[in-house]
């Protein structure tokens, strides 16, 4: 039994780590739509979108069914439980990469964004690449210290995140009032991708340790390693 555990857990990971490297594919898919105003790179994003919830379904559907046949305990039933929920994380990923193809795509030819809001949303973007370089490490060796890097750094993204809304505030810079709303919304969808990728992280670090982050997430990220 402990055999088939095994064989059928491996199966799962598999799937997992390639949900992983679909996100990441879709993050950069949609940094490159949105900053590059390349339509073909969003519709790339968006019709990706439909795997990604596939494979969540998929793993979701092999986790309940081990559940169910192996009545894991201890350490298994901790990494089963929260496979299923990275594998919900990431396709939620998916969603948000989806949204801001989605802006893309309306704007094309133009942008979405404002000259003076590109800046700051370059920085978020490649804070946002590297995040996911980083996710699908930590997920492929199980990496602890790499997913508490995730945790840690994530305050940088959450100051971008402010810079946005200061944009959309500014009077000083002319915008019409859709590209207002899409500064607010896409800044969003871009800080949540951020929020999830570290709730992705939090569960690798609890899969490797049995210590949960997000039961302790103080200001300081009490608990994480500096």
């Amino acid at each position: 039994m402990r055999v088939i555990f095994n064989e059928e857990m491996k199966a799962v990971a598999d799937d997992l780590d390639h949900m992983a490297q679909n996100v990441r594919k879709a993050i950069r898919g949609a940094g490159e739509a949105l900053l590059g105003t390349n339509v073909e790179a969003a519709q790339a994003v968006i019709d990706g979108d439909t795997e990604l919830d596939a494979l969540q379904e998929s793993v979701v559907d092999q986790c309940v069914k081990l559940l169910a046949k192996q009545n894991p305990v201890a350490t298994d039933l901790r990494v089963v439980v929260s496979t299923m929920r990275l594998a919900i994380t990431f396709e939620r990923m998916g969603d948000l990469a989806k949204h801001v193809a989605e802006a893309s795509r309306r704007a094309y030819p133009a942008s979405p964004l404002p000259e003076e809001a590109k800046n700051a949303f370059t920085q978020m973007q490649e804070f946002l690449d590297e995040t996911s370089d980083n996710m699908v490490a930590m997920l492929a060796d199980r990496d602890a210290k790499t997913a508490e890097r995730v945790i840690l750094d994530d305050d940088k993204l959450d100051e971008l995140h402010k810079q946005t809304f200061e944009l959309a505030l500014d009077d000083n810079v002319e915008m019409t009032r859709q590209q207002i709303i899409d500064i607010v919304l896409l800044g969003r969808f871009l800080e949540r991708l951020g929020d999830h990728a570290v709730s992705a992280a939090r569960q690798v670090v609890f899969i490797v340790s049995g210590f949960d982050p997000s039961k302790n997430p103080g200001p300081d990220k009490e608990g994480m390693t500096e």
